[in-house]
């Protein structure tokens, strides 16, 4: 990246700023000309895309997301302009069984190409920068989902930015379902914010916006289950439109397991 030509686009200087900073003053850490393996570590990352067959998301593997070549297209891919890892998900698009919203969305995995799916215990955390270029209602942006351990395709917990510019916090009261919002944030659409998604001591969710830092009590009813995080653009409306959804760039992804 040629940061002296990108300071020189005022709507770019501080995306570009903001990336600098976060991969520790390496700009050519965010080539624009690279599809998103080559700028993000993807080898623990699955791609889910809001085409495919009813009921059956294409899903696309780690090893084909990873390098300065890798898998890109109208859903997931480098904005060519400041390097963005970028996901859009229309209104309309193939959905999982259990939803009746499309996403273009980051799926956690191991490196050794297993579906990651980790216990509560220890420490885990989940550190995204990213801006919501657009969005119809409200997006579901990060995620904690549940793995193996019962019979429940719910999430633990769920960080949504609405079109209002509100991030709300969704916890769910226990594996049967029932969700908990919370506002947590403000952050006006298109502007760059940061998030930080945590588990510690096996019963604690520590959510960061901004450096902001509040915490919640994991229900003992989760207990059983194994966990995995997701990122990216879950869109949380539905209707005809290919052209409405959400649109959502990342400038960083990180995720640590102690």
């Amino acid at each position: 990246m040629n940061l002296s030509r990108l300071l020189a686009a005022p709507a770019a200087a501080g995306l570009a700023l903001a990336l600098v900073l976060l991969t520790g003053g390496s700009a050519g850490a965010a080539d624009p000309g690279k599809a998103p393996g080559g700028n993000f570590d993807l080898s623990v990352w699955q791609l889910q895309e809001p085409v495919g067959s009813p009921g059956s998301p294409t899903t696309i593997s780690s090893s084909r997301l990873q390098g300065s070549n890798g898998y890109q297209d109208a859903y997931f891919y480098t904005d060519t302009r400041d390097g963005a890892m970028t996901f859009w998900a229309p209104e309309k698009g193939v959905t999982t069984p259990n939803s009746n919203y499309a996403r273009s969305e980051l799926r956690e995995m191991n490196r050794d190409g297993s579906a990651a799916n980790w216990s509560l215990g220890g420490s885990h955390r989940m550190n995204a920068t990213l801006r919501v270029v657009s969005v119809t209602k409200n997006v579901c942006v990060g995620q904690i989902h549940l793995g193996t351990g019962g019979s429940s395709t719910k999430p633990l917990l769920e960080l949504y930015y609405h079109s209002n510019g509100d991030i709300v916090l969704g916890t769910e009261n226990s594996p049967s379902g029932g969700q908990t919002t919370r506002t947590v944030g403000h952050v006006s659409i298109g502007k760059t914010w940061t998030y930080t998604i945590a588990v510690s001591g096996g019963n604690t969710i520590d959510l960061t916006v901004n450096g902001s830092t509040t915490h919640y009590g994991i229900p003992s009813s989760f207990n059983p289950y194994k966990q995995y995080f997701k990122a990216g653009s879950y869109n949380q409306s539905s209707s005809d439109s290919t052209t409405n959804g959400a649109r959502v760039a990342f400038y960083g992804l990180t995720v640590q397991h102690g």
